[in-house]
């Protein structure tokens, strides 16, 4: 099936998001027997059910005239990123800076893949951050050796 480029939806997107007050973070396109557009929407004070409603009911005509699919039937979805949702912008490291933070990296780092510590800086230029794991322990690291960076989520 031939779609728009996900540039080309998010853009289109974020102008219908942000007078809304919502940031569209991600758009994600499932081909196959039952296609799905899904926009991964955030805001300022988190996402509810209320707020993806709103942004499913103020996209829905304009993306038909926009038409993403070129006449092609799919499903629509909206969705919050959840709790656990990996950081993908500067905006998601920079609102981060000074927490604890989880990162998964691909290569081991003195022994370990995983690691809990408070995120001491991002330089987007340089595209690395600073991880403060103990009070002798900090390590910069790239961000193409990280798998996953997240908010740290203390279930106690």
């Amino acid at each position: 099936m031939k779609v728009k480029s996900n540039a080309e939806i998010l853009e289109f997107a974020q102008n219908i998001a942000t007078p809304l007050g919502i940031t569209v973070v991600e758009v994600e396109f499932k081909q196959g027997k039952n296609p799905e557009l899904t926009f991964y929407i955030d805001k300022d004070g988190g996402i509810d059910l209320d707020t993806c409603e709103l942004f499913h009911r103020a996209i829905d005509e304009p993306l038909d005239e926009f038409d993403p699919t070129f006449n092609q039937p799919y499903r629509l979805n909206v969705s919050s990123l959840g709790i656990d949702r990996p950081f993908k912008t500067d905006k998601d490291f920079l609102d981060h800076i000074g927490q604890m933070v989880e990162v998964k990296l691909y290569a081991s780092i003195k022994g370990k893949k995983n690691y809990d510590g408070v995120l001491t800086s991002y330089d987007k230029d340089k595209k690395v951050i600073t991880l403060k794991v103990s009070q002798k322990d900090t390590f910069t690291i790239e961000l193409k050796s990280i798998v996953k960076i997240n908010e740290y989520i203390d279930f106690e």
